[in-house]
């Protein structure tokens, strides 16, 4: 009766949809553009195997007027209830003062960029600028209510990067799914990718010429998150998900089952969440907030499982 009821409830929330724009950018040479073009299409075909309510849009070298009329275009789509993720694969760059990500023509400003993602009334966003001197960008592209995650810690970090290899790469495999709930969240692939760029440079025994950052307070430089910051970065970033693997994109596509993987997800995401505000809370007020969740994860799982 319990899972009924549940069930029932889940399924007068509307559903929401997670809009994907992934662009590729100028590569400038034959090398570049076999690369940027790749991971793109990588992060495509993970997005479309996730299952779910999602509408994916990849585009390669568009230039300004395209962009321009594609989030036009997602303006007028998306729903306050619905999620927004952006990513940018290619060459960046920051003159001190003015970030640009280079396409054919007139490149686009990350001034812009925000300008364009503000017409967009998504409830959560998240925006994941895997080039050049992305760091050059936080500062136009962050917001309360969105995820910013770049290659690169600052805009004078201006080396081609390899962070978007391993980003496209954290949404396929399930060891980026550090919680192992089946789902890999922004802030999964962000500590994955960041992880894996790492270990490139260190095994190819050269300096690291990128350094990866997450921004989700809306008003910070970007860090690497841990449970318990003070600030809370990290927390919307780990209750963000990206992709669905295994039982969990099989679920996505079940209409039956669909209801019950949504409620799976919000309990994750609060379970998450109180993960961060643990520093904060009375040790025994934290266990059992902890432990009621638990309990009810684990009865929407075994729903989900029969």
């Amino acid at each position: 009766m319990k899972t009924l009821i549940l069930l029932f409830a889940a399924a007068l929330c509307a559903p929401a949809t997670t809009f994907y724009l992934t662009i590729s950018g100028l590569g400038g040479e034959p090398d570049y553009t076999q690369r940027f073009n790749m991971w793109a299409q990588d992060i495509d075909s993970s997005l479309k195997k996730a299952g779910g309510d999602s509408n994916i849009t990849t585009m390669q070298a568009p230039t300004r007027d395209k962009i321009r009329a594609k989030m036009a275009e997602l303006a007028a789509q998306v729903k306050p209830s619905d999620a927004m993720v952006l990513m940018l694969i290619g060459h960046g760059t920051f003159d001190g003062t003015e970030y640009k990500f280079n396409i054919p023509g007139a490149d686009i400003t990350g001034e812009e960029l925000a300008a364009l993602l503000d017409k967009i009334p998504a409830g959560r966003e998240c925006v994941v600028d895997m080039t050049s001197a992305s760091g050059g960008a936080i500062a136009f592209l962050r917001k309360p209510g969105r995820v910013v995650i770049t290659a690169t810690k600052s805009g004078t970090e201006k080396n081609a990067t390899v962070f978007a290899r391993y980003f496209a790469e954290a949404l396929r495999e399930p060891a980026a799914d550090a919680d192992k709930n089946e789902s890999v969240s922004a802030l999964e692939a962000f500590l994955y990718a960041q992880h894996k760029t790492k270990e490139f440079f260190d095994t190819q025994k050269r300096l690291a010429t990128e350094h990866s950052v997450l921004e989700d307070t809306g008003k910070g430089d970007g860090g690497t998150p841990a449970p318990g910051n003070a600030d809370g970065l990290g927390r919307q970033a780990a209750a963000f998900t990206l992709v669905r693997l295994g039982a969990n994109a099989a679920a996505a596509n079940d209409p039956v089952k669909r209801p019950l993987l949504e409620k799976k997800e919000e309990l994750e995401e609060s379970i998450d969440k109180l993960k961060f505000e643990k520093a904060a809370l009375p040790l025994d007020e934290y266990k059992k907030r902890l432990a009621s969740l638990l309990i009810e994860l684990a009865k929407v799982q075994e729903a989900l499982d029969k």
